[in-house]
């Protein structure tokens, strides 16, 4: 094997590669970079056996086809570091059992193993696969994942539930406590129903692949796996078994009181008072009359601390508390000015409304504050 390369081109190529590769496994061809080089591109493919990616380099000069296996941190690392005052391109040669590293003066000569020991990656099927903006994927992605659960549990809310029904894309996310669900119309009709619960390795991969937010990609909704192709790139994501929570229960379908504040006070207020409270006493109750909301947390080993701020309220006078990590989370993803809040009672589930398509629910704390 002998190709000539972009320096640039190639490391973000590894970057991106390299990212999903363990720097320890069980299988010691895991550790490294599948390089196969053919015609004029040549195709860097990496896995940890539950997500894998096939990123491809095209306008390459390649002098000798061939595919080698190389130490994946190793092989980034040397690239990254190269100075620009090098020169534009590097080449790569194998060498026996070596493989030969070149740009400039400098050099880097790595052992190689067998391609033959590298796991089966499979290949994109565009047979029935979805196409969706990357801005539109990556946004769903943002608005959702911060709310999947990283605590042990349930092991399906360890994903992020993706579905196509109704000519939309909803994705949605829950640990228990919050559930966060936004969706956005397909461009094509006629799609669905699919689902998968993808987890979020995965779909933090996908998104780090999306480079260019004009652009048309492919989803696929595999019987085992969840893929995306973009014009570089074909990322696949080992599915999350288990069966989903029945999140639409959660949400409120009706509720007595609405408040609508604007998003950057509401935030800075919540900052404010959360400051004093304590991982033991995460919690700060917001009571709610006309055209006021009163921000109030307290904690036994610091203190207390209250907040004030002007806001649209309808409803009955009363009061919810909530953690207010939980809210911060979401107000983040705020899409507008104002951000809704609907309840019933202190007891009732949170109804946020960030942005279009976006509702974010949390569950209130039942604690006296």
């Amino acid at each position: 094997m002998k190709i000539l390369c972009e320096r640039e081109k190639l490391r973000e190529a590894l970057a991106v590669t390299t990212s999903v590769i363990p720097s320890k496994s069980t299988r010691p061809a895991v550790e490294n970079v599948s390089m196969i080089a053919t015609g004029d591109a040549l195709e860097l493919i990496g896995t940890d056996l539950d997500v894998a990616i096939r990123y491809r380099i095209e306008d390459v000069k390649t002098d000798e086809p061939g595919s080698v296996l190389v130490p994946a941190r190793v092989a980034a690392d040397f690239v990254r570091d190269l100075p620009a005052a090098n020169g534009a391109t590097v080449t790569m040669r194998t060498h026996g059992d070596n493989f030969i590293i070149e740009s400039g003066e400098d050099s880097c000569e790595l052992s190689t193993i067998d391609p033959d020991e590298y796991p089966d990656v499979a290949s994109f099927d565009e047979a029935d696969s979805v196409p969706v903006m990357a801005a539109t994927f990556t946004r769903l992605v943002s608005r959702t994942g911060f709310a999947a659960a990283r605590e042990a549990g349930r092991y399906a809310m360890h994903g992020i539930l993706t579905q196509c029904e109704n000519d939309e894309l909803k994705l949605v996310a829950t640990d228990g406590r919050r559930l966060a669900i936004a969706s956005a119309a397909l461009e094509a009709d006629g799609v669905g129903p699919l689902q998968a619960i993808v987890p979020p390795k995965g779909m933090h991969l996908f998104c780090k692949v999306l480079d260019d937010p004009t652009e048309r990609v492919r989803l696929q909704f595999g019987d085992s796996q969840f893929c995306l192709k973009t014009s570089k790139a074909e990322v696949f994501a080992r599915l999350i078994d288990g069966e989903f929570p029945r999140y639409d229960a959660v949400v409120p379908a009706s509720t007595e009181n609405r408040m609508d504040a604007d998003t950057a006070t509401l935030t800075q207020k919540l900052k404010l008072v959360a400051n004093v409270t304590s991982p033991d006493t995460r919690a700060v109750r917001m009571s709610l009359d006309k055209g006021q909301l009163t921000i109030f947390g307290r904690s036994l080993s610091t203190g207390e601390a209250t907040a004030h701020m002007n806001v649209e309220f309808e409803g009955s006078p009363g009061m919810i508390s909530f953690n207010p990590d939980y809210l911060l989370d979401g107000l983040k993803n705020c899409e507008g000015d104002t951000v809704c809040l609907e309840f019933n009672d202190k007891a009732s589930p949170g109804k946020f409304t960030l942005g279009e398509n976006y509702v974010y629910v949390v569950m209130p704390i039942t604690v006296d504050i």
